[in-house]
């Protein structure tokens, strides 16, 4: 391998994507390609990419998130979060590369009364999640050096998100019903990508631990309801108006796609294997909104 190796992130505009490109840089040669150079509906054209990029690390940061759509664009989600993978798998395989993919809590129903471990049984609830499961097998059928990273609730100053819904629905609404049962980890993307940046750094430095499937979320938990409070503490700490937040049940909140009420992960696997741990969820978010200050 090259000695500054060329870094291919699948992905340009979304959060993780954007937070990697921010965060790599010092590791070796960036190749972003967006959907533009890169179409994850095209099978032959990932080929016909890979081919002539050549590179030594890939990062699949894309993937078709929109939950709710996704329950009536089957096709489009499984292409992007299934198929794809399956491919950049195979080009790893014979390009004898690492491939970097990120996945999600919701592989699993939320059943688990504890945070999920990962050889936990896999039982998605929704489209969305069905895919991600589904491209998860492909990398792992194809056999390819990979890990593939589960995280949750993923969050940043950028895109569409949980945060930013929040900070612009609490300055503009009196009151704001939010979901309470539900419980997870809210994840900033600046988290995902400086955990990415240390695993490709033991690689790097020789110092791998074993590949695999790995939960890569912020440590503690909490439900939606407990990160909008944390997001309105920080609005009204900068002397803004925010609404009264008013804690009710899934049920009341009825969404195209059912969502696990147990969103935890169990993240020691990382620790013990990588030497590589994340920070507080809150501490996490202090940092988010001090780069958007």
């Amino acid at each position: 391998m090259s000695v500054s190796p060329k870094i291919l992130i699948c992905g340009r505009q979304g959060q993780v994507a954007q937070a990697l490109q921010q965060r790599l840089g010092g590791l070796g040669e960036l190749i972003v390609c967006g959907r533009d150079q890169l179409d994850l509906t095209q099978p032959a054209s990932i080929r016909q990419q890979l081919q002539r990029l050549r590179p030594d690390l890939i990062i699949n940061a894309a993937a078709y998130t929109a939950v709710d759509q996704a329950e009536h664009e089957q096709e489009q989600a499984f292409a992007i979060n299934a198929i794809a993978p399956g491919i950049l798998a195979e080009q790893a395989l014979e390009l004898e590369v690492p491939l970097i993919h990120y996945s999600t809590d919701y592989v699993f129903d939320g059943s688990k009364t504890s945070p999920y471990l990962e050889a936990d049984t896999t039982n998605p609830l929704n489209v969305y999640g069905a895919s991600k499961l589904a491209g998860e097998q492909a990398i792992i059928d194809v056999g390819c050096q990979h890990l593939i990273l589960r995280t949750s609730w993923v969050y940043s100053t950028l895109g569409r998100n949980f945060l930013l819904t929040m900070q612009r629905l609490l300055t503009e609404k009196p009151e704001l019903r939010v979901v309470s049962d539900q419980t997870g980890a809210p994840t900033w993307a600046g988290t995902i990508a400086d955990s990415t940046c240390a695993l490709i750094q033991r690689w790097r430095a020789g110092q791998a631990g074993a590949w695999g499937t790995y939960h890569l979320t912020a440590q503690g938990e909490t439900s939606w309801f407990g990160f909008a409070q944390a997001i309105g503490q920080a609005l009204r700490a900068q002397g803004k108006p925010c609404a009264t937040l008013v804690p009710i049940a899934s049920s009341e909140y009825p969404t195209p796609a059912t969502r696990p009420l147990n969103s935890r992960l169990d993240c020691s696997a990382l620790q013990r294997e990588w030497g590589v741990s994340q920070s507080h969820w809150q501490t996490a978010l202090r940092e988010c909104l001090d780069e958007q200050a």
